[in-house]
């Protein structure tokens, strides 16, 4: 399974953007898909995920703010994001996996090259 992210840019506080992250390859064997983020020294951190079903989960911390929209159809997973924050900064990573248990919110097996996002002050 591949990857591919992008949308990423510089947007002001207060504004949106939206990622994309398009999965190709041996996609019938994936389950969740979801984003996960790493702003300048600090650790990666969980953002929010989807289910095939469409289950979602979203981080404390983008609750309200984010949404993650899947297309099933076309294999592609979005992260909107809205009433961004300089706190968002960071560079976002798409991943993808195949488990069905209690860890199918957190996939982890694939991932996709990281996108970064600036919010200005």
């Amino acid at each position: 399974v591949q990857l591919q992210a992008s949308g990423g840019g510089l947007v002001q506080a207060g504004g949106s953007l939206r990622l994309s992250c398009a999965a190709s390859g041996d996609i019938e064997e994936i389950n969740g898909m979801g984003w996960y983020r790493q702003a300048p020294g600090k650790q990666r951190e969980y953002v929010a995920s989807i289910l095939r079903r469409l289950d979602r989960k979203y981080a404390v911390s983008v609750r309200g703010r984010f949404t993650i929209p899947r297309d099933n159809a076309k294999n592609t997973v979005y992260l909107q994001m809205n009433s961004l924050k300089p706190e968002d900064t960071a560079v976002y990573y798409c991943a993808a996996g195949r488990t069905y248990d209690s860890n199918a919110y957190y996939p982890n097996d694939y991932w996709g090259q990281g996108t970064l996002v600036t919010v200005s002050s």
